[in-house]
């Protein structure tokens, strides 16, 4: 019986040497987890995007502005000309936070019964709207003890609610990991069964063959964001406070991008468990680096670049900006570009990778 363990252990250690995909996979799923859970992944967020509004223009009120930037809390990377100007920057996603100081700042902070300032908030994530709230009982400059410098006021979530934060993310980490396993086992099928050289005899070209494999799944995506909308709305009441139609256009974008990556998998995979091992391999970086499950502003540097490249980053702006801030599709139009840019470069090099391999 020893013996023929042996020899059945040896056959299958034989057979992970001859798949190098595999062994690759055990290789670098341990390493890639431990890279972005103990390098790219950070709780402590620092240096949010953040707007000032300075009507007082006094030397106290730029002291407490570079207080605010000291504290690394946030980075002030515009001023605005006041409230309403702050909530436009919120709403198009370009800040996380505004500073407004009034006027009469100096004789505010005398009167103890109000604040002297109004800090405006993104609570679209609760870890950064956490975070920016103690900005508003930071000490003055000189000053030890922190007072009640700015009124808090949170934008979008009030109350706090992670469904509010999640479920609008939700929708492209779902759309992602179903639109690339389901077009990279469907090629990969079509080649275990040998349908695929039977196609190549066809006048059908492979850009061809590549566009017709993915325009099914893309109503298959439609009709699985119409079904997480229902649900998050008849189970957790998350508001549409923007434009539906926005929302289905910038889903189509993504759900390309996600179609075309699943044909490059398709390419580099001999078989669909190989296929669902690249998907997970894919699907890792994407949940980690976009935003959905740690603050993005949280990230080394480095991390957050790595993240710009990730379809899925860009759609989870999309998601929430249109569901939870209201905003249309032009205000986020540079978060379309480069979706469509991840369609073109995936379907052209899943194309080239193709014609390569069955040429």
């Amino acid at each position: 019986m020893l013996r023929r363990l042996l020899a059945i252990a040896g056959k299958e250690v034989r057979q992970l040497k001859r798949d190098r995909l595999t062994f690759g996979m055990i290789i670098g799923v341990p390493l890639l987890q431990i890279l972005l859970f103990g390098y790219a992944i950070d709780l402590d967020v620092r240096n949010v995007n953040a707007a000032v509004a300075d009507h007082a223009n006094t030397s106290l009120s730029r002291q407490v502005v570079a207080a605010a930037e000291a504290s690394q809390i946030v980075t002030v990377t515009r001023s605005a000309a006041g409230p309403e100007a702050l909530e436009a920057l919120l709403d198009a996603g370009e800040i996380d936070a505004g500073i407004y100081i009034p006027h009469d700042f100096e004789r505010r902070l005398i009167d103890a019964d109000r604040p002297a300032g109004q800090l405006l908030i993104n609570g679209s994530d609760p870890t950064v709207e956490g975070i920016v709230r103690r900005l508003s009982s930071m000490p003055l400059p000189g000053q030890q003890q922190p007072s009640k410098l700015f009124e808090a006021r949170t934008y979008y979530n009030p109350e706090g609610r992670s469904p509010v934060n999640i479920v609008p993310a939700l929708i492209g980490v779902i759309l992602h990991l179903t639109m690339v396993l389901f077009t990279a086992i469907a090629i990969v099928r079509e080649r275990e069964r040998g349908n695929l050289e039977l196609l190549i005899t066809t006048p059908v070209k492979s850009a061809e063959l590549m566009l017709g494999k993915i325009i099914p799944y893309v109503l298959i995506g439609l009709i699985q964001v119409s079904l997480i909308l229902w649900v998050s709305q008849a189970l957790f009441q998350v508001p549409i406070r923007g434009n539906i139609i926005d929302l289905y256009l910038a889903s189509v974008v993504f759900i390309l991008a996600a179609l075309a990556l699943g044909l490059l998998v398709s390419t580099l995979a001999k078989t669909q468990f190989q296929a669902t091992q690249l998907t997970i391999f894919t699907f890792l970086p994407s949940i980690l680096l976009s935003g959905f499950m740690f603050p993005f502003e949280g990230m080394p540097r480095i991390a957050q670049w790595i993240g710009e490249i990730i379809p899925l980053t860009h759609f989870v702006r999309l998601s929430r900006g249109i569901l939870v801030r209201g905003a249309d599709l032009g205000e986020l139009h540079t978060e379309v570009w480069p979706l469509l840019a991840f369609f073109g470069v995936f379907l052209v090099l899943a194309t080239l990778r193709f014609n390569k391999r069955l040429d």
